[in-house]
């Protein structure tokens, strides 16, 4: 699966997992929904329960599912983490699929 995830987004999903008293294998639902001003927004979430037909796969002990839709528009993506400015500190999507972003980087368009 060529989805990457930087020390940096693995770092900050773990803390996440330790300030919500999450288990460290509890896994993440990453997937991509119709919205925001390009056209789709990225998602990160917990989930419980792998549904058929998702792919998962591990990073540094994290867990992720991303069902077949989402991995069409997700091949290729590194997720990483932005805190040089903790006002504003989060998530990156690197897309090399994407042809276009909006301002604040949370949707995208291909």
């Amino acid at each position: 699966m060529a989805i990457n995830v930087t020390e940096r987004a693995a770092k900050q999903l773990k803390q996440i997992n330790e300030r919500e008293r999450r288990d460290l294998v509890a896994p993440y639902r990453m997937g991509v929904k119709g919205g925001g001003c390009s056209g789709y927004e990225y998602s990160l979430h917990f989930e419980d329960k792998k549904q058929d037909f998702d792919k998962d796969f591990e990073f540094e002990g994290l867990h992720f599912y991303v069902d077949e839709k989402s991995y069409f528009f997700l091949n290729g993506i590194t997720l990483d983490f932005d805190d040089s400015n903790p006002l504003q500190a989060s998530f990156i999507w690197k897309n090399p699929n994407a042809t276009g972003t909006c301002g604040c980087g949370t949707s995208f368009s291909v």
